[in-house]
């Protein structure tokens, strides 16, 4: 018989746990809850970390944890801080005994790991908030006392909030600069605990979390070859359920699906002797070696979740994310402060994500969109909308497919950056430019179908991507602005023209033209592995449509080119709803589109794999942006069915 608890902050926890009689903390809850049990909790601000001790036993029979229906609750890593003495000006301080942070003081703990770039400087786990919005760290008490902008942050005027730290053996002392807010009439908050939500044993599968607000946690750096900390997590388990909830104000990454400790924790950078990406794939022989398989890690599910102002990501996961599903989330303000970075941030950045369904996701405001590095295998990146982030929309990294995006809205100024092979897009919009690039010196794995079984390893040829059915708007920056903002390192291509470093036009070059032509003979010939390794696989394209200097590859079929064309497509947020705002005339009648299935894309070159829906059955992409099902034979370029002639404005998000 299955229990239903209930915790509230007028409760005990020597009470019985009922809806009369509530716990006061949700941590004597879990300690409780068995496989079936419900825990509800009520309104309130809960400044807990609340580590499960128990897991469900299947999807069924699962351990829930949910915010009663109507009501605000806050599970929080912080706590307030009231006692703060005026040094001079808008600059305070607070002593605080290191004994009220128990055996975690983040103002002790620094941010490090595998892949993290401190530029020259130390930062701290440890943040301080002014009324939910956390402020600057700077290296020495004469920076809070003279604080400069930040000029790479998002809001570089809000980085004159800033603060310090000193510890001793006995106390730890914050300086801060609130500049016009009181901190005696603002709630001012700091860092204590490492984690909201997170489970300290490893297997402890099919939760679920729901309809929280998590927020103001201190997890350090999360790179693939060590553990990856998150706000809340999983921890190498299995069948776990995050839905509905806000994720906000971790000090590096929001939700982590990622990896444990015992197969590698920070070797590259504490011991040495190896190359990270060395590390990288010890640590994935070690996963299989300790049982990573569909039977005990991942097939979680991430859904409708609002995650933003988190340092790292958003969400991140190695291994622990394989065969799950994230669906529907807001995630925005992520890496905005730019104070420190690495080659772990994003949105969303996943290794190894065999079979993840990523989609329906409205994704904004970050560094980079999505990251989907290494071992992207099975997976599917559909219906999601990015804009307005810094680095591109997605970037597809040393994977060698099959993999498919579709249906996407990507209007950053960079889409995609290609670095692998085996993609197949199909009906997106891109309103950016691409770059694409061959990896020859880094060996990756490529799986069994459908497992986590490694097949073999090898590098990035480049090429056997596949595009259809697609709208490439073309350069949708004012003279002079492009040169501005595109980074000059080895050259761009924009929309399929690529641009020397002063940012002219390289004339007669289109995207992916120096590919092989479509041929399934292309290699028969090669007399030696050194010719193999320079070759470039082919390339497959056509029904897509080119405005203004976008470009087709040479080899397209059934492309339709408007070089004196230049639609303008926007973004417009009106309250809560987001609108898209185009206008192409007739030329969407004009392009004979293609239906995508699984026969009709054929094998991935490298791991010799279908493009197939996660079960093995096939795929067919026949639905548009919002699920509509595409009339069979002519279906529309682009990710919307239907749409007339003329100017448009579609909703395309709602703002949770």
């Amino acid at each position: 018989m299955s229990n239903h608890f209930h915790v509230s902050t007028s409760g005990c926890d020597t009470w019985a746990g009922s809806l009369a009689s509530p716990f006061k903390t949700i941590q004597r809850a879990g300690n409780l809850a068995k496989a079936g049990d419900t825990i509800t909790v009520h309104e309130g601000i809960y400044r807990e970390y609340v580590n499960p001790k128990n897991g469900g036993t299947s999807d069924s029979e699962r351990i829930t944890y949910e915010a009663a229906p109507g009501e605000s609750v806050v599970i929080s890593g912080g706590e307030k801080i009231a006692d703060w003495t005026k040094v001079e000006g808008s600059v305070y301080e607070t002593v605080i005994p290191n004994s009220f942070f128990g055996d975690f003081n983040p103002y002790k703990e620094v941010v490090c790991g595998d892949w993290f770039r401190s530029l020259e400087r130390i930062f701290h786990l440890g943040e301080v908030y002014i009324n939910g919005k956390s402020m600057f760290e700077v290296t020495t008490l004469e920076e809070v006392l003279n604080p400069k902008p930040f000029k790479e942050a998002r809001e570089p005027e809000w980085s004159l909030h800033a603060w310090y730290c000193e510890t001793d053996d006995k106390n730890t002392t914050i300086y801060a600069n609130f500049g016009e807010l009181d901190p005696l009439e603002n709630t001012i908050e700091i860092n204590v605990r490492k984690f909201c939500f997170w489970p300290e044993k490893t297997g402890i599968n099919y939760i679920t979390v729901r309809g929280f607000h998590l927020t103001m946690a201190a997890p350090n750096w999360a790179p693939p070859t060590a553990l990856q900390e998150g706000l809340i997590g999983p921890h190498w388990s299995k069948g776990w359920i995050i839905e509905n909830n806000e994720i906000s104000n971790a000090k590096n990454s929001g939700i982590s699906l990622g990896k444990e400790i015992s197969t590698g924790h920070n070797e590259w950078v504490t011991i040495g002797t190896k190359h990270g990406t060395q590390r990288e794939r010890d640590v994935i022989f070690n996963a299989i070696r300790i049982g990573w398989s569909k039977e005990n890690i991942g097939s979680h599910i991430v859904r409708n979740n609002v995650i933003h102002d988190c340092e790292q990501a958003g969400i991140c996961g190695h291994l622990g994310e394989v065969f799950s599903e994230v669906n529907n989330n807001h995630i925005f303000n992520i890496h905005h402060k730019r104070m420190f970075n690495g080659s772990e941030v994003g949105g969303i950045k996943l290794h190894a994500a065999l079979d993840c369904q990523i989609l329906n996701n409205h994704i904004h405001n970050c560094d980079r969109g999505m990251w989907m590095d290494w071992q992207t295998q099975g997976t599917r990146i559909s219906g999601n909308l990015l804009y307005d982030n810094d680095t591109e929309d997605i970037f597809v990294e040393v994977s060698h497919g099959p993999y498919v995006v579709d249906n996407n809205i990507m209007l950053s100024m960079k889409n995609i950056r290609d670095m692998a092979q085996g993609g197949a897009y199909v009906n997106n919009l891109f309103g950016g430019f691409s770059t694409w690039a061959r990896v020859p010196n880094r060996f990756t794995p490529y799986h069994y179908n459908h497992e986590t079984g490694v097949h073999g390893l090898m590098t990035i040829l480049g090429g056997d991507d596949r595009f259809y059915n697609n709208i490439f708007i073309g350069t949708q920056y004012e003279s002079g602005e492009k040169e501005k903002k595109i980074d000059p390192t080895n050259g761009w291509i924009l929309n399929g023209v690529k641009y020397q470093e002063d940012g002219s036009i390289l004339k007669g070059l289109a995207l992916y033209n120096e590919c092989p032509t479509v041929d399934e003979n292309w290699h028969k010939g090669l007399s030696n592995v050194d010719e193999f390794a320079n070759v470039r696989l082919p390339m497959y394209c056509g029904s897509n449509l080119y405005f203004n200097d976008a470009k087709p590859y040479k080899k397209e079929i059934n492309s339709v080119i408007y070089p004196d064309m230049q639609p303008q497509v926007k973004v417009v947020t009106e309250g809560s709803s987001v609108y898209l705002t185009f206008d192409f005339g007739d030329a969407l009648a004009e392009v004979e589109t293609v239906t995508v299935t699984t026969d009709f894309l054929g094998i991935a070159f490298e791991p010799e794999l279908p493009f197939e829906k996660p079960d093995g059955t096939p795929l067919c992409i026949e639905n548009d942006f919002f699920g509509n099902l595409r009339p069979a034979g002519r279906m529309t370029a682009g990710p919307f069915e239907g749409i007339g002639r003329g100017p448009q404005k579609i909703k395309v998000a709602e703002i949770k």
